[in-house]
């Protein structure tokens, strides 16, 4: 019997469960039921996953029950993955030529998820492991049997710490009857609710409203401009109120980005956010690419932020996914800037017609993709409606080489979204205001780094999954915080500056410290300027203090030498530079060399001319790309290219290399391996 197997044990966290669902299975005494059944639900636990009684479950519909369908309800990925591993070593369960066992997953690539749809091959019943996207959105035809845990994964605010959580919980009643409704869609069916009816009886009718599970910065600026009065008084009449601190919490957030001012009037900049249909920070970020005049990338970032993330993370593929995503990072330090290159390399292929291919050996969603460029579509539309856009393309794109701008206003719109990078002897981790410390997402490519070289990241959104994790990470440097972060105020002693209430802080020469002070209070009323009035170029009239932003921000090392206690942790670039290139080795006669033997064809390059009047480099081979630093010319920008290719290919890290070690780098074992695998299962 399930009972007597290991139950999946409680998490390190236990799943948060309602006062009203234990008090119904503490009171319940199972009378009605047989003595069988109060000797199984003796075995329940409602704050667990019950993986053993799926299973059994699901062998009862195999063995005894008609031809037909099944769909699991499972609450996320986590899960989905464990259940599915554990049916796979079952010896009925687990057989291919009785069972088809599918995933069905919001990070799924489409043409995966199709596969649930197909009409398994005779006397094979299917086995949909999914979340609750297949409650409404999907319909399964041959789905005759349901499965439900009685859980999900839902997003909550947490007011206090000002966090938003995607945590299990129970579902609600409405909810329930929607997955009961999956079963027998075309044909009588039947579902298998795995929890008692006085715990779906504890349930709320319906689930709780959005306006009190989410963040209310968005519906705060449009309350203000409809100009209704009071935030607090307006939303007070709501017929569920929110919290009041979460109320105040959006309040300050919209003051400290700018857009509402002491009184809670919309600024300048508030109006401006009002008209775009995106979150007030995103919105931020697009304004102030426009206003540097570095339009182009910010305004993927802000469409590619805006919609579901573009890189598929298959759960079987994970490593070859995260490595054709760290590809596009070019070792910059940035997911945002990933994301760009991503969608230039679509947009570049999609004119060769070859946009397919591309999506499919990057682990890229075409569907995002494509609505990443309607939604750019839309903002630019929004933007030149506002005057904030010259009708010049060129003009407003005209400081788009320059990363480092980039990131400042990168950094603009996502603070105070800042963590600190803190290197320790052999590790490094991350820390916020309000978290303290918090992990990166396994797919950003910050966390395939064992240093990272700027002080600083900002991320566009934070989640609590147990622990709080980041997404969407880019480093920046002390100067960009300082002149591109909020209010920056002076410390006790000469040379200190301090940001959002002393959490940030900065020691330096007190005369560059008033130097910092008053440049960011002159940009500030540029700034506004500018905002107040959209024909004002600000590029003329401003002229030397914004070349003198741009030089701070493209001069900072990125050391963090204004933070107190922190050493340079800045890697070696020089290290397989130095690998591929000693005694005279020409890396990309070492790269061809090696593909050549392998039975491959030679490496092809592309050189872009930047307006630096620097030239970048891409290697492209066998469906991969691989792209050099800035080199002062197209010779060198090619080996660049070259090195990263070979660098990636061999795996070359602190961990595996010793520096000591003055051999020729040992490539053609690892590599003729690698190449020779995939020629031979291509030809078969």
């Amino acid at each position: 019997m399930w009972k007597t197997q290991k139950q999946l044990a409680p998490r390190k966290k236990k799943n948060q469960i309602t006062a009203l669902v234990e008090d119904a299975v503490n009171k319940s005494n199972f009378e009605n039921y047989s003595a069988r059944t109060r000797d199984s639900l003796a075995y329940w636990a409602p704050d667990c996953i019950g993986f053993n009684l799926i299973e059994a479950v699901l062998c009862h519909i195999c063995r005894k029950e008609r031809p037909g369908a099944v769909l699991v309800f499972m609450t996320g990925w986590e899960d989905i993955s464990c259940l599915r591993d554990q049916l796979k070593a079952h010896p009925l369960l687990g057989d291919p030529n009785r069972v088809l066992l599918l995933t069905c997953h919001g990070s799924m690539a489409t043409s995966e998820q199709k596969l649930i749809f197909e009409k398994p091959p005779q006397n094979v019943r299917k086995i949909v492991l999914a979340t609750n996207m297949a409650e409404a959105s999907i319909t399964i035809n041959d789905v005759v049997f349901v499965v439900d845990c009685g859980k999900a994964k839902e997003t909550t605010y947490d007011a206090l710490n000002n966090t938003p959580c995607l945590l299990p919980s129970w579902i609600s009643q409405a909810s329930a009857r929607q997955r009961r409704g999956r079963a027998g869609r075309v044909q009588p069916g039947e579902c298998y609710h795995l929890y008692p009816r006085s715990v779906y009886e504890a349930f709320a009718e319906y689930q709780l409203p959005e306006l009190l599970r989410t963040p209310l910065n968005s519906l705060c600026l449009q309350i203000k401009s409809l100009q209704v009065g009071s935030i607090a008084e307006f939303l007070s009449a709501a017929l569920q109120p929110p919290e009041s601190l979460a109320v105040q919490n959006a309040i300050q957030f919209l003051k400290m980005i700018g857009a509402l001012d002491e009184n809670e009037n919309l600024t300048h900049l508030g109006k401006f956010l009002a008209i775009l249909p995106v979150d007030p920070k995103l919105g931020k970020m697009l304004i102030m690419g426009a206003i540097f005049r570095c339009f182009d990338p910010i305004l993927t970032i802000v469409a590619g932020l805006s919609v579901r993330d573009p890189f598929l993370l298959p759960q079987d593929k994970k490593d070859l996914a995260g490595s054709a995503k760290s590809r596009f990072s070019a070792k910059d330090y940035s997911d945002h800037m990933a994301l760009v290159r991503a969608y230039e390399g679509w947009k570049d292929a999609e004119r060769e017609g070859s946009a397919y291919e591309y999506c499919w050996r990057n682990f890229l969603s075409a569907q995002t993709l494509q609505a990443i460029h309607s939604l750019r579509k839309q903002f630019v539309f929004i933007l030149k409606d506002a005057g904030l856009l010259d009708a010049d393309t060129a003009t407003n794109n005209k400081l788009s080489y320059n990363q480092s701008l980039v990131r400042a206003v990168i950094c603009s719109g996502l603070y105070p979204g800042i963590a600190s990078v803190v290197h320790r002897e052999t590790s490094m981790s991350f820390k916020t205001m309000d978290d303290g410390q918090v992990f990166l997402y396994a797919n950003s490519v910050n966390a395939r780094y064992q240093t990272i070289q700027y002080p600083w990241l900002v991320f566009g959104e934070k989640v609590k999954v147990n622990t709080v994790f980041i997404r969407d990470s880019t480093g920046v440097s002390d100067s960009i915080v300082i002149l591109f972060g909020s209010t920056l105020d002076c410390g006790d002693m000469a040379g200190h500056l301090k940001m959002l209430g002393g959490y940030i802080e900065f020691f330096m020469d007190p005369t560059l410290a008033d130097c910092y002070i008053k440049l960011k209070e002159e940009l500030e009323i540029l700034l506004q300027k500018k905002l107040q009035d959209p024909e004002i170029d600000i590029h003329k009239e401003g002229k030397y203090l914004m070349l003198a932003v741009q030089e701070l921000v493209s001069g900072d090392q990125c050391e963090g030498r204004f933070v107190f206690g922190r050493e340079n942790k800045k890697p070696k670039d020089s290290k397989d530079t130095d690998r591929f290139t000693r005694d005279g080795t020409n890396p990309k006669s070492l790269l061809q060399t090696l593909l050549m033997r392998a039975g491959h064809s030679p490496p092809k390059y592309k050189t872009k001319h930047l307006k630096t009047n620097e030239f970048r480099a891409l290697a492209e081979f066998k469906g991969m790309q691989f792209v050099g630093k800035p080199k002062r010319n197209k010779a060198l920008a090619e080996k660049d290219a070259a090195i990263e290719a070979l660098a990636w290919l061999t795996q070359t890290s602190e961990k595996n290399h010793d520096e000591d070690d003055k051999s020729p780098p040992d490539v053609t074992d690892n590599m003729l391996k690698l190449l020779g695998k995939r020629r031979r299962s291509k030809r078969r």
